[in-house]
């Protein structure tokens, strides 16, 4: 199992390299400092994707696209982080512009 990189140190990283890329990013909301989960909104031109931070069965980081194969609009997507905020009040919301819905960050899709 890979060593744990606390979320605040993560979002930082994606943010970063999200800047970095010409991609706009913003944290929607702060999560636990240390074991929050992440959870990842890429604003795309048709529509929104959220992928959601999850083990392997390895253990190893890995990201599953919460909303489905196919871009969803904002309702769903306000709908979705609503209902992940009321399970896990330690989730972090990070939104990033990714036109090509592609993660600017290092991301291994299940």
């Amino acid at each position: 199992m890979e060593p744990k990189i606390k979320a605040s140190l993560w979002v930082q990283m994606a943010v970063r390299m999200s800047d970095i890329a010409g991609r706009p990013a913003m944290v929607l909301r702060k999560g636990d400092l240390d074991s929050g989960g992440i959870l990842a909104l890429l604003r795309g031109r048709e529509g929104q994707v959220a992928l959601s931070q999850v083990r392997d069965a390895e253990g190893r980081p890995a990201w599953l696209r919460a909303t489905g194969p196919a871009p969803v609009d904002e309702e769903t997507i306000t709908a979705y982080v609503d209902r992940a905020v009321k399970r896990d009040p330690d989730l972090w919301v990070v939104e990033f512009e990714a036109p090509d819905l592609v993660p600017p960050f290092e991301a291994r899709l299940l």
